[in-house]
């Protein structure tokens, strides 16, 4: 059958007077659909199907959050709850004659010498002990009714979501029947406009009540921790310590401009603290900023700066380690450097190298059988390399092409003693002033020697890499950095990657283990050219796809082990003069100071 009025529908009637011209169309005419088809356990409004239920049986006992994973569905979905008060009086009578009954039939069965009826005992104690959380008013009864309406195109799609929502629904053993021949009824009770229709009701006391309440949501917030932001759903604190997982490693992924490295300098600002170091590769000099406000360490890694780092470097074997086995692992490490330094080796090319490091090594009495203590001060050089380079056969061309870096423009920062001393909570190496080409080069010299100096002095740090993405264009350096992710727990270290170039972080095969090695994840806004990656990535609903799409700065997913919360990040005022990158800020800060120094 057909119903001509949304009004009539809503129990509204509109009358005229007799020989009156009919009224101007009001609000509802023009919300309402063409026609509502009402069928006998659907009804289709427009060309959607839909279909009404309400929830009929619920088990003896209700978890909490119940109703969460029906409500986080990915379909359209309407769901209301009636909470109907019952007279505490009433409910008392009606349970003492149900005591009354149910211990008669007790005491009956066990006259003839029936055996014991655990449901009728179980029923007994449940009506006691109901009786008296009643008689000292610690709990209430109500008539509860839960309605539920789904929405689909067509009734083969409409059948495939009953078919979800029985399941999950029964494997809690909650039961639902459709509103036969009463969908018209259950669609006005199902709808937000507080009018229970349908009628049918549940009697439920208050504990279990409480689990109905449908906006669940995860809590993110400790004792111990930092402010990471506000959580969206609930508008509680995301209060969290990284450290407190199985790993405190982190990766963090949007778009330019989308509030990344805001978030992260507010979380190494509020670090600092707490005590806990920071150690930043930053491509931009973003946090050179943040560094001088809070008295950090500052160096500038370029052809023309007088900071270097000799690739080179020896750490001194830790406890459980042999010379041998340090010995070996930085050469391993320095082939795969001279592999980016030199546009890639071939097989010969390889062993070549490799052979050559260890004589350059032993050129200056580094061996396995030296005392390490005395390693530092006869480490050598890259042009050392070189030399014992031109004394073996085939290698001229290895020769040729690392004499740039020697003698040619690059000496400037490869061939020099290490100068650099991380003495301080905040270092930052700035490389804005590299050569583009250069630039992944650098950060696997610089992430080499920022891990051995951290296998060599164990703290809470948190090290930064940002744009992370540049160690991911070659094997060597991207599986460098996945080792400090797997190994950096171990050293009480927690490496916080950050890279808005999502496409080229996923083509290398150790980007989905550097997340799957990350306890801690921010997704904030992205752009529609990597949102499929990441959906497929993190396993997003289409909801958080469109929130990571539309989200204003500053706002987007934050997940924490198996937990995650939509995030806003916030800081104080003073916090954001320290930590802002915005063009417009930093000029109207440095106006200020400025004026306060001439004044």
């Amino acid at each position: 059958m057909k119903f001509p009025s949304l009004n009539q529908l809503l129990g509204k009637q509109t009358t005229y007077e007799a020989g009156a011209e009919p009224q101007a169309m009001n609000l509802l005419d023009f919300v309402a659909p063409p026609a509502i088809t009402i069928g006998s356990d659907y009804f289709q409004i427009g060309e959607k199907f839909a279909k009404s239920y309400f929830i009929f049986s619920y088990p003896r006992y209700l978890s909490t959050g119940w109703l969460a994973p029906i409500i986080n569905l990915d379909i359209p979905l309407d769901i209301s709850i009636f909470l109907h008060p019952i007279d505490t009086g009433l409910v008392l009578k009606n349970l003492s004659k149900k005591v009354t009954q149910v211990q008669s039939e007790i005491m009956e069965k066990e006259e003839k010498g029936l055996i014991r009826d655990p449901v009728l005992e179980t029923a007994y104690k449940d009506i006691e002990v109901l009786r008296d959380r009643l008689q000292t008013a610690q709990e209430r009864m109500f008539r509860v009714g839960l309605y539920l309406t789904i929405y689909a195109d067509d009734k083969k799609e409409l059948e495939k979501i009953e078919g979800g929502l029985r399941s999950i629904l029964e494997s809690r053993l909650v039961y639902i029947k459709p509103a036969l021949y009463q969908q018209d009824r259950a669609m006005i009770s199902a709808y937000p406009v507080g009018i229970d229709r349908l009628q049918v009701h549940t009697s439920i006391n208050t504990s279990p009540l409480s689990t109905i309440f449908p906006f669940v949501s995860f809590d993110l917030s400790s004792n111990e921790g930092i402010l990471y932001g506000i959580n969206q759903h609930n508008s509680s604190l995301v209060l969290f310590d990284r450290f407190s997982l199985e790993n405190a490693n982190s990766v963090v992924f949007g778009k330019s401009g989308g509030g990344k490295s805001y978030a992260i300098k507010l979380e190494i600002l509020r670090s600092l603290m707490l005590g806990i170091e920071s150690i930043i590769i930053d491509p931009e000099n973003e946090y050179k900023f943040l560094s001088d406000a809070v008295g950090g360490k500052f160096y500038n890694i370029s052809l023309a700066s007088e900071s270097h780092i000799n690739p080179f470097d020896l750490p001194e074997p830790l406890e459980g380690e042999t010379s041998k086995d340090v010995l070996r692992s930085n050469i391993i490490n320095l082939v795969g450097l001279m592999r980016i330094m030199l546009g890639g080796l071939n097989s010969e090319e390889d062993s070549i190298v490799d052979q050559a490091i260890n004589e350059t090594y032993a050129a200056r009495d580094i061996t396995a059988d030296t005392d390490p203590a005395l390693w530092k001060e006869r480490v050598p050089l890259l042009s050392d390399l070189e030399s014992v380079l031109e004394t073996m056969e085939g290698a001229e061309s290895l020769v040729k092409r690392l004499r740039k870096f020697t003698k040619g423009v690059y000496a400037g920062f490869f061939n020099y003693p290490t100068n650099i001393i991380m003495d301080n909570p905040l270092v930052v190496f700035g490389i804005k002033n590299l050569e583009t080409e250069l630039r992944p080069l650098a950060m696997f010299i610089v992430m080499r020697y920022i891990w051995n100096a951290i296998k060599e002095d164990l703290k809470k740090r948190i090290l930064v890499i940002d744009e992370a993405w540049w160690l991911m264009q070659t094997e060597d350096s991207a599986s460098f950095l996945y080792g400090i992710v797997k190994r950096g727990r171990k050293y009480w270290l927690g490496t916080t990657t950050i890279t808005q170039d999502v496409n080229d972080f996923m083509k290398s095969e150790y980007g989905q283990p550097i997340i799957t090695n990350s306890s801690l994840q921010l997704l904030m806004k992205q752009s529609p050219a990597t949102i499929e990656v990441l959906k497929e990535t993190f396993n997003l609903t289409d909801q958080e796809k469109y929130l990571l799409l539309e989200s204003p700065i500053g706002e987007g997913i934050f997940f924490a082990g198996e937990k995650h919360v939509s995030i806003r990040v916030v800081a104080s005022y003073t916090e954001d003069q320290i930590i802002t990158t915005s063009p417009e800020e930093m000029s109207k800060i440095k106006k200020l100071k400025k004026l306060k120094e001439n004044a």
